[in-house]
């Protein structure tokens, strides 16, 4: 690039920021993700309202909404929001069936508006590297994906999740799915274990294991409710026949242990030890669509990306043979 187009793109004007408004905020990473909101300057909050509130809606001001009610009514409100002409950003998991999540998406497809859902490894710097040496070839065949996203759910948690059969690993699977069918696509087959574990006298599905089989791989995802220091336990392994990446994407600070072969990129040869630095929540997700509405380009991941994910999910946590 000349000297002169450089200076040009330096002196050229911020783009205003994006008017964004919340509908609803009964989901639990809803402050989380108002705080990201609040503090990035390339948005301005509009308002919070109820899901019952159509007043976001119908303020033509108001560029992107952001979806923070219960699951049971997520895709009747998505429905809403991108009948109005708007981007969206629904919080996970998107319902509890295929067919409506995957005709809200296409109408959003129709409409050239964006549709983001709300996982929240789909930033993290660590299995994103993981990814990226596997798909440079780094780590040889993979033929292993594993990862682990425990919990230890209070009474009122177990309850408000036993609503649906898939228990522990509807609520917590599509985190991990998200990024498994990032790297090895849609799998040729599904295979859930939930199961009732302990003591509580409910039903919930709080001990749960969904086994995805590819053509040369498979992913084994577990989910359990009932485990004293979850989050920092919490990893994505990502194994191949040349080196492996093991990640504990929550701990603080999260780390990742990878063992190459050969030396590659960044890495050497055998095992090694890396500190990342913080990876806070939900603000990838904002920055990715704001560069997504700031150059009119489409969204990372795809429409086709978040249709699968739902169904495997779905399929994870037995609601879809």
């Amino acid at each position: 690039m000349r000297r002169r187009d450089l200076l040009a793109l330096a002196l050229a004007p911020a783009p205003p920021p994006i008017r964004v408004g919340f509908l609803g905020e009964e989901h639990s990473h809803f402050s989380g993700k108002l705080k990201v909101i609040k503090d990035s300057p390339a948005y301005q909050l509009v308002g919070v309202t109820g899901h019952d509130d159509p007043a976001l809606l119908k303020d033509p001001s108001v560029q992107l909404i952001v979806v923070e009610c219960p699951i049971d009514i997520a895709i009747a409100q998505g429905r809403k929001v991108i009948a109005a002409g708007k981007h969206l950003h629904l919080e996970k998991p998107p319902g509890d069936k295929l067919p409506p999540f995957r005709d809200l998406v296409e109408q959003a497809r129709q409409k050239n508006l964006r549709l983001q859902t709300g996982y929240v490894w789909r930033w993290h710097a660590g299995i994103n590297a993981a990814l990226d040496a596997a798909r440079r070839g780094w780590l040889g065949d993979v033929f292993m994906v594993r990862a682990t996203m425990n919990a230890d759910r209070s009474p009122a948690q177990r309850l408000a999740e036993a609503r649906f059969p898939g228990g522990g690993m509807f609520e917590l699977g599509g985190h991990m799915v998200d990024r498994v069918i990032d790297l090895l696509g849609r799998p040729k087959s599904v295979k859930p274990f939930l199961r009732h574990h302990s003591k509580f006298a409910d039903k919930l599905a709080d001990n749960t294991v969904a086994v995805l089989e590819f053509d040369r791989a498979l992913a084994v995802l577990t989910v359990s409710d009932r485990m004293a220091g979850s989050g920092a336990h919490r990893s994505f392994e990502v194994l191949g026949e040349d080196g492996s990446f093991v990640i504990h994407p929550e701990r603080n600070p999260p780390t990742m242990s990878v063992h190459l072969r050969k030396a590659a990129g960044p890495y050497r040869a055998g095992w090694q030890d890396v500190t990342l630095p913080p990876q806070p929540r939900f603000v990838g997700d904002f920055a990715e669509m704001a560069r997504s509405l700031q150059t009119n380009t489409p969204l990372t991941p795809t429409y086709d990306h978040e249709i699968l994910l739902q169904e495997t999910l779905l399929r994870a946590s037995g609601e879809l043979l």
